[in-house]
């Protein structure tokens, strides 16, 4: 079974793959091609060959018609394929149709990346949300039983749950649905208490998102000095990895590393990994990395933006980074918008050129940097005053003889939010002396 090997087997060993791009109006551009190719690869597949199918309508049975079926099968008998992968959503009817008529087993563009996230995923959560994503999408194929997936027992898209459940009837696997569900939940609520945990320490949290392989993985690294996987293939981050971003003047950052986005990323996906990706609603801002070097990046932007507002982040504070400027003609520099914070950054993850600039902005955009003030202290703030010298902040004081004190204060824009919340008297006074100085 493929999905069982490792993704980067020799490509002798992997499944020989026929891939179909149905289209129905206006043709796919050949980077759509190249990254369904790329998926397919990423999944464990060698493409033999590539076949278009232009219609005006998807056929009910086959969805492309008798006469592509018949090219296709002449295409899986000269290359000595195994799989053929639609770059569609196929019915389950489709499906059965195709495979039955071809010869060997026919998976749609849903089932492929479910294959490859069920590959990537690691952690306990990530795996658990896989399944739950693949027995969903399934439950939608259960026509006659399970009979049909019997045929698909030696292609991809059946690890995990595709072997073990091919005895099951629906009542089992509806128990199944909600047992992953409910498990889900609780890792859910511990993932809640530590975002609250975070934000009680008043560290501002930076999400990392943007299309599969624009470099986010790469870029987290040289930010946080992790050691995240990085790959030059789609889906390389499945489960969200959060560090502390230390090298920056005015305090330390929180950033997150998140799965990427794709063109028509399948509903059960998203559905499955609203947790996980619910770690982009309390972040203090969205970083969306994109690919400079990319001729589709404004179609990848618009797909990130779609996914966003899907899950309710689209509101969120964003700044643009666009990442290997390495591979394009553009320089390292940074862009502001009217208010005067940074919008927009162009940077090299992988040479290192534009990152200080990257750090300086995620600064200014979080509502970051220092507060330098000459202000004057009233007698009854002591414990404020206190606190002041706790964190280093006081570089001169002067007594007045009403006992107030003349304050040069330097110190982090976040310890004066977190001062802030003492409430009372002293938040007022931070508030009104501090924060809108």
């Amino acid at each position: 079974m493929i999905g069982s090997e490792p993704v980067d087997r020799p490509a002798a060993h992997r499944q020989r793959a026929v891939l179909l791009h149905p289209t129905f109006g206006a043709p796919l551009s050949e980077r759509a091609m190249e990254e369904f190719r790329l998926l397919a690869e990423s999944a464990g597949c060698k493409v033999v060959a590539a076949l278009g199918a232009r219609r005006d309508q998807p056929d009910a049975r086959t969805l492309v018609g008798s006469g592509k079926v018949e090219e296709i099968k002449a295409a899986v008998a000269a290359h000595e394929a195994g799989l053929v992968l639609v770059d569609h959503r196929l019915s389950p009817i489709q499906e059965r149709n195709l495979s039955r008529d071809v010869g060997v087993a026919v998976l749609d563009r849903t089932t492929l990346i479910l294959d490859i996230f069920a590959q990537r995923a690691r952690s306990h959560e990530g795996k658990l949300q896989v399944e739950l994503a693949q027995l969903e999408h399934l439950a939608t194929r259960l026509v006659r039983g399970w009979t049909h997936l019997e045929r698909q027992r030696g292609g991809i898209g059946m690890r995990g749950p595709g072997e073990t459940q091919l005895e099951t009837d629906r009542r089992l696997l509806a128990g199944r649905i909600r047992q992953l569900r409910r498990r889900l939940e609780r890792v859910a609520q511990r993932r809640a208490q530590g975002r609250r945990a975070r934000e009680r320490s008043a560290l501002p949290l930076a999400a990392l998102v943007g299309y599969t392989n624009a470099g986010k993985s790469t870029l987290f690294n040289r930010l946080t000095q992790s050691e995240v996987v990085e790959r030059d293939q789609l889906f390389a981050t499945l489960d969200p990895t959060v560090r502390r971003i230390d090298s920056i003047d005015g305090g330390a950052i929180l950033a997150s590393d998140t799965v990427g986005f794709i063109q028509d990323l399948p509903h059960e996906l998203v559905a499955a990994f609203h947790g996980t990706l619910e770690e982009t609603l309390s972040a203090s801002l969205l970083v969306h990395v994109i690919d400079a070097s990319d001729p589709e990046r404004d179609a990848q932007i618009a797909t990130v933006d779609e996914v966003l507002d899907e899950i309710g982040a689209g509101e969120l504070p964003r700044l643009r980074v666009y990442n290997k400027i390495d591979r394009s003609d553009e320089a390292a520099g940074v862009e502001h918008g009217p208010d005067g914070r940074p919008v927009q950054v162009r940077v090299s993850a992988m040479t290192g050129e534009g990152l200080d600039l990257l750090r300086t902005a995620l600064v200014d955009a979080v509502g970051g940097g220092r507060i330098h003030a000459d202000v004057t202290l009233p007698a009854g703030l002591q414990r404020l005053r206190s606190r002041l010298f706790a964190l280093g902040a006081i570089e001169d004081e002067k007594v007045n003889d009403d006992g107030s004190s003349r304050l040069t204060v330097d110190l982090a824009r976040r310890d004066a939010r977190e001062l802030q919340r003492l409430g009372g008297r002293d938040g007022s006074w931070v508030d009104e002396h501090l924060l809108k100085s």
